[in-house]
């Protein structure tokens, strides 16, 4: 005769899942949390990717507070969305890091405020930055970043502010900056530009700033520069233009 062991001793008895049955649990629960926090995931691990490839932090900026114990959203530097909780600014200005830009920072899609002027990057710029099409502030100045002024600049169609200055970009300027329909602010001083000023820098008819001092411009300057109705900041100086006088403005001011 078969006996039925009563329930409350199954009850009482533990019960243990196996080993594989806590990673597929585990599992799913990430999967969870990274569809409704995408923070968790994505941006986290771009972040730390850029963390990686900054080989000095004098003051400890990011080694003791960029850590994953704690929100992407708490990190110094870092904004998100209240939304939906995205990495949408990311401002290292003035923290006196050494390093290059990670690839990976092309992963942060909803990033549209960039700031990491005054440091010590080098290196090129990655393209895979051309994914952050949110984009409406770069700054890049004042570090030691080289190679020629990225012609992928010109697919950020929402971008306000590019600021390039006192690096050591070389080439020439990229004609596709003209998509920059947008662009109030364009800072290159201070590299190693040469050629000739595009003529199509002058369809951006929002520009109240053009900074070109200090390169090795050449060439007349465009007529076309009196298509920038909106302009009052303009420097020219300490390059090979030609052209009325009034136009040549020399200046030394590093802004």
């Amino acid at each position: 005769m078969m006996r039925l062991t009563p329930i409350s001793n199954l009850m009482a008895k533990p019960s243990f899942l196996p080993p594989f049955m806590f990673g597929l649990l585990f599992a799913t629960f990430e999967v969870i949390l990274s569809a409704k926090y995408p923070s968790f995931t994505v941006d986290q691990s771009a972040l730390l990717a850029l963390k990686s490839h900054i080989t000095h932090d004098p003051h400890n900026f990011l080694a003791t507070n960029w850590s994953t114990s704690t929100s992407v959203c708490n990190w110094i530097g870092v904004t998100c969305g209240s939304r939906h909780h995205r990495v949408t600014a990311l401002n290292l200005s003035s923290m006196d890091l050494t390093g290059t830009i990670s690839s990976q920072l092309g992963n942060l899609s909803f990033l549209a405020w960039l700031d990491i002027h005054q440091n010590s990057f080098h290196g090129s710029l990655p393209i895979e930055l051309t994914n952050l099409r949110s984009m409406k502030y770069l700054d890049f100045g004042n570090n030691s970043f080289n190679g020629e002024i990225p012609s992928w600049f010109g697919c950020f169609t929402k971008l306000q502010r590019l600021s390039l200055y006192l690096n050591n970009f070389i080439g020439v300027i990229p004609s596709t900056l003209g998509n920059l329909s947008k662009l109030e602010k364009l800072s290159l001083g201070g590299n190693q530009i040469s050629g000739r000023i595009p003529n199509s820098l002058f369809k951006c008819k929002e520009l109240k700033y053009l900074s070109l001092y200090n390169n090795s411009l050449e060439g007349s300057i465009p007529t076309e520069i009196g298509n920038l109705t909106l302009l009052d900041t303009l420097y020219l100086g300490d390059n090979h233009l030609k052209g009325k006088q009034f136009l040549v403005i020399v200046s030394f001011i590093f802004i």
